[in-house]
């Protein structure tokens, strides 16, 4: 079998932002500091962070009077913010530009009396801190003829849905051209996409090897390698999420090694 580490993959620069933010906050403030939600979808990171000060909490009413909180990559809402001024709260914004600059979108239109629709996972962190805007709706709230505008999850298909984050696209094209480029020539591809369950990103990957012709899993670390059936994989290409440590692939691809005995190691670049 021939495995093929897929570039580009891990982390985007919102995340890498995000974490050095983080650690910043560690080094400059007296623990605990605070993070108002999982910075990122991903257990390794969150527990890591967590062992060195950070608490995680869902609400800003959980940060003490004063504290230092800061806010995770996917951003929030404005009512959150202001509960967080409310309590004295010393704010770091780690929100990814991207999902500020569709914030920033939401609020130009509501300015201009348009509403907003948005477009995503209800409950995911980043599609509620949207909605948290005024004038942003859900597509079933929108109203027969009603002119609006509209902006998207950062980690949607990004051949269906214009607005997806430029390293989600870059990521699912890299993921796409593989597939394609190694249907010719092996008998049958595979896809191994490395990252957390709760990563939408990571879970879209998954989506699109198999919707683009391969067999496609998912792991969160290398322990789950020998779970998997490889029967007939001539080759699988190793990917993973935008908020996945370069570390947990690299594992991953060495227990592959193991478990498959002799393979032959290479890169897809696109």
């Amino acid at each position: 079998m021939r495995i093929e580490v897929i570039e580009p993959h891990g982390f985007c620069a919102g995340v890498e932002r995000a974490l050095k933010m983080a650690e910043a906050a560690l080094s400059d403030n007296p623990p605990p500091v605070y993070c108002l939600h999982e910075i990122v979808h991903n257990e390794s990171v969150v527990q890591e962070l967590a062992s060195k000060g950070m608490r995680f909490v869902e609400t800003v009413e959980e940060v003490p009077e004063a504290a230092t909180v800061l806010i995770s990559a996917h951003g929030t809402s404005p009512m959150i913010r202001t509960k967080a001024a409310e309590r004295r709260l010393h704010v770091i914004d780690a929100t990814c530009p991207f999902v500020a600059a569709a914030h920033a979108k939401i609020q130009e239109n509501f300015a201009q009396g348009l509403r907003t629709v948005v477009v995503g996972t209800p409950d995911h962190a980043e599609v509620r801190g949207y909605l948290g805007e005024p004038g942003a709706c859900l597509p079933e709230d929108v109203k027969p003829g009603e002119k609006t505008g509209r902006v998207v999850q950062t980690t949607l298909d990004a051949g269906s849905y214009e607005g997806v984050c430029t390293a989600t696209r870059d990521r699912q094209r890299a993921v796409r051209e593989f597939v394609a480029a190694q249907r010719c020539m092996a008998s049958s591809v595979g896809v191994l996409v490395v990252g957390s369950g709760k990563s939408a990103n990571t879970r879209r990957l998954v989506e699109i090897a198999e919707q683009s012709g391969a067999k496609a899993w998912r792991v969160g670390s290398s322990a789950e390698i020998a779970s998997l059936d490889f029967s007939n994989i001539g080759v699988i290409g190793v990917t993973s999420g935008a908020s996945t440590p370069e570390s947990a692939l690299r594992t991953v691809v060495a227990s592959l090694w193991v478990e498959r005995g002799t393979c032959n190691l290479g890169r897809f670049s696109v």
